[in-house]
């Protein structure tokens, strides 16, 4: 999933930066629609907000953590394929993969509010405090005004000094952002200023080999409860759900 650079590019990056490496803890374990091929992640006021994918399958959902029931739904034209999910304010934007074209949706009632645009693919979107931040497969990440979705900058992710490709579903937890990376089941944490990964953690394991039957593919969607400090992680037709806890590896 690394892109090497040239060496005149690599160059003018900063200096490797140390990666440290964390194992995982489940501390519970909850139902998910095996049919949701979960492609953004957010969890809000005791419930969760799925964007989910594929061509007459996209939507956009709320979600009850204790039961993977389906709250409320929205589905989206057969012709998008939905990607990332974030919140603003009172709204919600969702990406869509190759057609240039995000939602914004009435976070209470998901009535449509307007489209927007922007070149390329559209993959993960999480929010910090003041922007939103965007990925489409590349090592580049996005920031966008807000209010008008506009870019505004540009960041490369860089993973031990090499550009780093795959970064799909993207979460601020705290101060740092959380990315899954395609095609696998792992998630990178990244210094949002330098775009240096800081910390990576194999999920390989966490969903068992026999539920990885009919289809299941990989990793993708993390969430994160703010108040309670809760880290939630599921996967594309994943039947479960995993509030996990990192921890660092053992020297």
């Amino acid at each position: 999933v690394l892109l090497l650079a040239s060496a005149a590019a690599l160059a003018q990056l900063a200096p490797p930066t140390p990666v440290v490496e964390f194992h995982y803890d489940v501390v519970a374990r909850f139902p998910h629609d095996p049919q949701a091929f979960t492609q953004g992640l957010l969890y809000r006021d005791g419930a969760l907000y799925e964007s989910t994918g594929l061509h007459g399958r996209s939507s956009v959902r709320k979600v009850e953590l204790a039961t993977g029931k389906v709250l409320q739904q929205h589905d989206i034209d057969a012709s998008y394929f939905g990607e990332g999910l974030t919140d603003w304010d009172d709204r919600l934007v969702q990406l869509t993969w190759q057609s240039g074209v995000g939602f914004v949706y009435a976070l209470d009632s998901f009535e449509p509010l307007r489209r927007f645009e922007y070149p390329g693919e559209g993959w993960g979107l999480a929010r910090s405090d003041r922007e939103l931040v965007m990925s489409d497969g590349s090592p580049q990440l996005r920031f966008l005004d807000p209010d008008t979705l506009a870019e505004t900058r540009r960041l490369t992710v860089t993973y031990q000094g090499q550009p780093l490709r795959g970064l799909n579903e993207l979460e601020m937890v705290e101060d740092r952002l959380y990315a899954n990376v395609w095609p696998g089941d792992w998630i990178v944490i990244i210094d949002p200023a330098t775009g240096a990964v800081t910390g990576r953690v194999d999920l390989s394991g966490l969903l068992p080999a026999d539920q990885r039957a009919g289809g299941v593919d990989v990793l993708n969607g993390i969430a994160w409860d703010a108040d309670g400090k809760r880290l939630f992680v599921t996967g594309k037709l994943w039947p479960s759900l995993f509030q996990i806890r990192l921890k660092p590896a053992p020297p």
